[in-house]
C-alpha cells in the first residue's frame, strides 16, 4: 500500500511547478515525433492481416516486411531489421559489430568507455567466446572532453589510421555524463564525412529514440540500433531489437543473425507483430512521459542538495536522470523505495548483487511487466563511488511522480 504524506506531496508539487516550461517543450517534441510515426504507419497501408505471425522459415511474412518498412520510414533509412530475433540491446549491438566488422578491421569508439555489458563483446574472456578480440578485430577509443566529442583528436586519428567503423554510444551507461545530443552528432558526422567518407558510422541509440525530434540516422549515421524493451517498444513490445540504415549493411547484420545463405528472407515469429507495432505507435507519448519524470526527478534531487545530470541547464538526449548521492546507504535505500512503488514485484527486497556483464555489484529496481524493460520505471546503480543512481522510464507520468514522491518521503524522512 502506497501512502504519501502531505509534506512530501507539497515538496514534489513545488518542484513540479518549476518544470512547467520544460514540460511544454517535451510535449512539442512528442507532437512532432507522433506525427512522424503516424505518417509512417499511414503510408505503409498497415492492416489487421499484418499482425499475424509466421512459422518455420518465415518466408513471405508480410507482418515482418511491413514492420521493417515502418521502422525504416521513421528513421529515414534505406531499410531496417526489427525483430524479436534480436533478443535485447546488447545482442543487437553484438550482431551489428560482428556482422559488419572483419578480421584486422579497426573499430573506433569516440564516446568513451561503452556499457559494462559490452566488455566481453569487445575484449572476450579467458576462453574463446567469439568476441571482437577473438576474431582479431581491433578496438580503440577516444574519450569525451567536457561532455562533448574530442573533435580534433578524432579527425587526426582518422587521418592517420584506416578506421572501418566509427562508433557512438548515445546514452552514458554507468558514466557520469550527459547523453550525446543530435546536434553534437551532426557536427561530428559532418566533419568525418569530409575527411573519411568511407568510414561506417554506427550509433547505439538505446534510451534515445524520440527524445529529440530527429534521430542519428537523419544527421549522417549509417546504422542506428536499439532495444524494443526500451524507448522504441513503448512498454508494450515484449522483446526484440532493431537496426536501421544502409541496405548493404543491414543485409550483413541479418546474415550474421540467421545465415549468409538466408539473410532477411527468413526468420519467423509465430506470436505476430501487433504488440511490436502498437508499442512503436505509442512510443513518442511514453517517451515524453519518461522525460517528464526524469526532469521532475532532477528538480527534486537538486532541491535536496544533490548533483544531477542532466540539470535544468542541460539538454535531454535520453530518458535517464543521474543522481550523485555520494553515499551507498542512501543510494540503496532510494532504489529500494522505487521498487516498493512498482506495479510488479513491489514486495521484493532489493540487495546489491553480482550480475552477468558487470564488474561491480548492482542494485536494480525494476518492477516492470516486461523483464528488464527500462522504458518502464526503473532505477539502478553500480555500488561504487560516487554512488550514482540512474533513474529512467515510466509508462505514465503520474506513476513516476507517485513513485518519486514515495522514494523521497521514505529515503529522506520528509
Amino acid at each position: 500500500m502506497i501512502t504519501l504524506n502531505n509534506k512530501a506531496i507539497d515538496f514534489v508539487a513545488k518542484c513540479e511547478k518549476k518544470c512547467e516550461n520544460e514540460f511544454s517543450k517535451i510535449e512539442q517534441v512528442e507532437y512532432e515525433n507522433q506525427l512522424k510515426v503516424l505518417n509512417a504507419f499511414n503510408k505503409s497501408g498497415l492492416s489487421e492481416r499484418h499482425f499475424i505471425g509466421s512459422f518455420g522459415y518465415g518466408y513471405g511474412d508480410i507482418g515482418k516486411e511491413i514492420t521493417n518498412e515502418i521502422f525504416a520510414d521513421i528513421f529515414k533509412t534505406e531499410t531496417a531489421f526489427a525483430s524479436p530475433m534480436l533478443a535485447c540491446g546488447t545482442a543487437t549491438i553484438s550482431h551489428t559489430l560482428l556482422g559488419i566488422l572483419r578480421p584486422n578491421d579497426l573499430m573506433l569508439c569516440v564516446s568513451g568507455t561503452p556499457y559494462d555489458t559490452l566488455k566481453d563483446v569487445l575484449f572476450g574472456t579467458d576462453i574463446d567466446i567469439g568476441s571482437l578480440k577473438d576474431y582479431n578485430i581491433n578496438y580503440e577509443q577516444i574519450d569525451l572532453v567536457d561532455n562533448d566529442f574530442n573533435y580534433d583528436k578524432i579527425i587526426k586519428y582518422l587521418q592517420s589510421n584506416k578506421v572501418k567503423m566509427l562508433y557512438v554510444q548515445r546514452s552514458r551507461g554507468y558514466e557520469w555524463r550527459n547523453a550525446i545530443t543530435i546536434q553534437q552528432m551532426e557536427k561530428l558526422f559532418s566533419k568525418v564525412r569530409k575527411i573519411a567518407p568511407e568510414v561506417i558510422i554506427v550509433v547505439d541509440n538505446c534510451y534515445g529514440e524520440f527524445v529529440e525530434n530527429r534521430e542519428p540516422s537523419e544527421v549522417g549515421a549509417d546504422i542506428v540500433m536499439g532495444s524494443m524493451i526500451k524507448n522504441i517498444g513503448g512498454g508494450i513490445a515484449p522483446t526484440g531489437g532493431y537496426v536501421a540504415g544502409k541496405k548493404d549493411l543491414i543485409n550483413k547484420i541479418a546474415c550474421h543473425v540467421f545465415s549468409p545463405a538466408l539473410g532477411l528472407d527468413t526468420g519467423s515469429y509465430s506470436e505476430g507483430y501487433k504488440l511490436i507495432l502498437q508499442g512503436l505507435f505509442v512510443a513518442p507519448h511514453v517517451v515524453a512521459q519518461a522525460k517528464k519524470v526524469a526532469r521532475l526527478t532532477a528538480e527534486c534531487a537538486t532541491k535536496l542538495g544533490y548533483d544531477v545530470i542532466p540539470n535544468k541547464n542541460q539538454p535531454m538526449s535520453d530518458i535517464v536522470c543521474c543522481i550523485k548521492f555520494n553515499n551507498p546507504d542512501i543510494l540503496i535505500q532510494f532504489c529500494k523505495n522505487i521498487q516498493k512503488a512498482s506495479p510488479v514485484e513491489s514486495g521484493s527486497v532489493l540487495e546489491p548483487s553480482e550480475m552477468s556483464g558487470y564488474e561491480d555489484k548492482i542494485i536494480m529496481a525494476s518492477g516492470s511487466f516486461n523483464q528488464g524493460s527500462s522504458i518502464e520505471l526503473s532505477c539502478d546503480a553500480p555500488i561504487r563511488e560516487p554512488y550514482v543512481a540512474y533513474l529512467q522510464g515510466s509508462l505514465s507520468y503520474m506513476h513516476g511522480k507517485i513513485a518519486l514522491t514515495y522514494a523521497i518521503q521514505n529515503t529522506f524522512n520528509i
